[in-house]
């Protein structure tokens, strides 16, 4: 016997404030289950009989991530001893309290479908429709995970073999390419350079995302590396909403660089207008720029200099400078042209070149010149600024 819920979404802030019975009210209410019971229920009128209350089971696993409760075996105790807990997740006095074995079944059951991700995406365009979500630009980010499973210990790889010193023979050299490019063919699509995404469809890198738990790396705010073992999660999330749009979960080896390309373009499939895609340093790479203009967004990302040197003519936030090497503001960005505008330096008005030859009143660089550096807004504006500080919604 399940509990007839009334569907309605509602507000982040007001969530917070409720209890603890209004608030799973609230959140089951929106969640339709009934396409994920169907598919884990069983199909036969064959063979021994449900006994478990699968909708009150699936509440109680959504219940114990709001409540915090750290493992099955704390969840049972809870559905055990707290009766309101037990009667908010829908189970009934004549219900009996599923066990750990039953619980982790049924996990089972739901990690080999993908009836959740179909689930969590009618939720989104619900939310859209029904104006909830109607964001403009999205941020992206990824966040460490930590298994429970213990660490195994990698194989170690032999030693390779000393290179034989001096130029290789043309026989050597075509053994050598034929090996190389054998090893390049046979690399998955995550083990190759971001830039291989870029043609592939969406189902593809979906499918192929790796995600056995390994261990990973990060710097946390201070600098410092942190490590741990499991996976990462990456997050696609509305700035002004602060919904979940869009997420994958990895290997915690995974590059964060390498998930973006499969967010942006999943995102690009819902019905928003979406305007500005936001990411940290950890994003500065070319394919990244190149895949988020394909979808006529335009990319805010934090520069990551790397291994360059002083940039001759310009400033550190790449505009152009005049002679006595005072930048030019950014104007504005054309995009029938595709080019960004940099007038003059307030300075001009009391340099005493502000009528020479060498001073120009305006400067027009294309975005194609280097998509790193030049993005509209031009980097270092105010209004460059104000759009990166919404990368804090992820």
């Amino acid at each position: 016997m399940t509990i007839i819920r009334q569907e309605s979404l509602f507000g982040i802030q007001d969530l917070l404030e409720m209890n603890s019975s209004n608030r799973f009210e609230a959140i089951f209410s929106t969640i339709n289950i009934d396409p994920i019971v169907h598919s884990i229920s069983k199909k036969s009128i064959y063979g021994r009989p449900t006994e478990l209350n699968l909708h009150a089971m699936i509440y109680s696993l959504i219940a114990r991530i709001v409540d915090r409760i750290p493992t099955i075996k704390d969840l049972v105790k809870r559905l055990e001893n707290d009766f309101i807990f037990r009667y908010d997740c829908g189970f009934c006095f004549s219900d009996a309290t599923p066990s750990e074995a039953s619980f982790s079944r049924l996990i089972e059951k739901l990690s080999k479908s993908s009836i959740i991700e179909t689930v969590k995406e009618s939720l989104i365009l619900q939310a859209i429709d029904e104006g909830f979500i109607s964001d403009d630009s999205v941020s992206f980010d990824a966040t460490h995970l930590e298994s429970r499973d213990q660490a195994t210990q990698e194989e170690k790889k032999p030693k390779p073999e000393k290179k034989k010193r001096g130029r290789k023979s043309k026989k050597e050299k075509a053994i050598f390419d034929q090996q190389k490019q054998a090893e390049e063919a046979a690399k998955g699509i995550y083990d190759k350079k971001i830039a291989e995404q870029l043609d592939v469809p969406l189902e593809v890198l979906e499918s192929e995302m790796p995600i056995k738990p390994k261990w990973g790396i990060k710097k946390n705010s201070e600098g410092k590396n942190t490590y741990w073992f499991g996976y990462k999660a990456h997050l696609a999330v509305g700035t002004s909403s602060q919904y979940i749009l869009k997420s994958y979960l990895s290997s915690g080896s995974l590059n964060d660089g390498k998930a973006a390309i499969p967010l942006l373009k999943a995102v690009g499939n819902l019905p928003l207008q979406m305007e500005y895609s936001i990411f940290d340093a950890g994003y500065d790479y070319l394919p990244i720029y190149q895949q988020s203009l394909s979808q006529d967004i335009q990319p805010i990302i934090a520069y990551n200099k790397k291994n360059e040197g002083e940039y001759i003519g310009f400033d550190k936030h790449f505009a152009p400078t005049c002679v006595l090497e005072h930048s030019y503001r950014y104007d504005s960005f054309d995009p029938k042209y595709k080019t960004l505008k940099y007038k003059r330096p307030k300075e001009c008005a009391t340099c005493p070149l502000a009528n020479d030859s060498l001073c120009q009143k305006f400067y027009k660089i294309r975005h194609s010149t280097d998509l790193r550096k030049y993005a509209a807004p031009g980097r270092g504006t105010q209004k460059w600024k104000s759009l990166f500080k919404l990368r804090t919604s992820v």
